[in-house]
């Protein structure tokens, strides 16, 4: 019996030491922080390969750069702000630690009015502003010359006002350095091809590593 009791103390305390051990790693396991990008065809990756969409190109190069994220594709091809304002709560999930919002093009290129996309926009910032853990980044859209200069007025600083009411960091053009630019560009000169994303995503990730970063720090990781 005097023999079995050590035994027995340093059975336990072998058992305790590989709990305590595989503890940060489980920890560690936890971290890995969920990034949705939601929006309309730009996000969704049409025409383009796979492994070469947005959602996808940014969470390699997030990777690439120690960031242990996942990102969902989120991304309806066609929508406008009223569809996706329409699918919201059962497209972005309640785990999203950070969202990107991007729609808007669509109700540009459909002539939408300006005001029916600023109600729809305010609606979707309001509700994913108010998940708790959930942070936002607006990217914001431009319109089409050909829609002339009046709606382009009315429609184009929609995205600034409402990041500053909704206090979310805005990237003031999805397409920055891409439109208009034909090698970068699908034949139809309005969605990027591989490498049109390739450079979205290397304009946009410091925003997004920014966002990240302040989600790591006010969760002390």
């Amino acid at each position: 019996m005097q023999r079995f009791q050590p035994l027995c103390s340093s059975l336990l305390a072998f058992v305790t030491a590989l709990v305590l051990l595989a503890a940060p790693a489980a920890a560690v396991a936890q971290e890995r922080l969920e990034v949705v990008a939601f929006g309309d065809s730009l996000v969704a990756g049409y025409g383009v390969g796979p492994g070469e969409a947005f959602p996808e190109q940014l969470q390699a190069a997030l990777r690439a750069r120690g960031y242990d994220v996942d990102v969902i594709n989120a991304g309806v091809s066609g929508d406008t702000t009223s569809a996706g304002l329409a699918r919201l709560d059962w497209s972005v999930p309640e785990s999203a630690d950070l969202v990107i919002v991007e729609l808007g093009a669509n109700d540009a290129l459909r002539g939408v009015s300006p005001q029916v996309m600023r109600q729809n926009l305010d609606e979707i910032l309001a509700r994913l502003t108010a998940r708790p853990g959930t942070e936002v980044l607006l990217a914001g859209m431009v319109a089409p010359p050909n829609m002339g200069g009046d709606y382009g007025r009315n429609f184009n600083p929609v995205y600034e006002e409402l990041a500053r009411k909704h206090d979310v960091p805005l990237y003031p053009f999805f397409l920055d350095g891409v439109a208009s630019i034909v090698e970068l560009n699908q034949n139809d000169y309005m969605h990027p091809n591989a490498r049109g994303i390739e450079v979205i995503v290397e304009r946009i990730l410091p925003m997004v590593t920014r966002s990240l970063d302040a989600i790591r720090a006010s969760r002390g990781g």
